[in-house]
């Protein structure tokens, strides 16, 4: 792959910036993170990108990613399933202001516009 070819793999992968995921509630409360990568994996597990000491989430619960120009929430086989704005999803693209719920953790989502 050529250098150009490079470059324009790594500019069509990277999220646009400005994205974030901020805890809504519980013992990370305010906790924000930003979504400035391919895939961010969500759970309690020491593995997981965002690594939180929950219970009620699996070690490997669910992601956020980026692909072509929709960030999206993917449920990794949880045990407790993943909500968007309550209800559960498998995968789904997000929207400015959704709320992802994980176990007792909820997480609001910030998007460019």
């Amino acid at each position: 792959m050529s250098t150009d070819q490079a470059e324009t793999v790594e500019q069509r992968i990277r999220p646009p910036s400005g994205a974030s995921a901020i805890v809504l509630s519980g013992f990370y409360e305010g906790l924000e993170v930003d979504l400035d990568r391919e895939r961010l994996v969500i759970g309690r597990g020491l593995k997981a990108d965002l690594a939180l000491a929950e219970a009620t989430i699996s070690r490997a619960h669910a992601a956020i990613g980026f692909e072509g120009s929709t960030f999206f929430i993917e449920d990794l086989g949880s045990t407790n399933g993943t909500l968007v704005n309550g209800a559960r999803v498998t995968r789904q693209p997000l929207k400015c202001d959704d709320e992802i719920q994980m176990g007792k953790l909820r997480i609001g989502v910030t998007l460019p516009r």
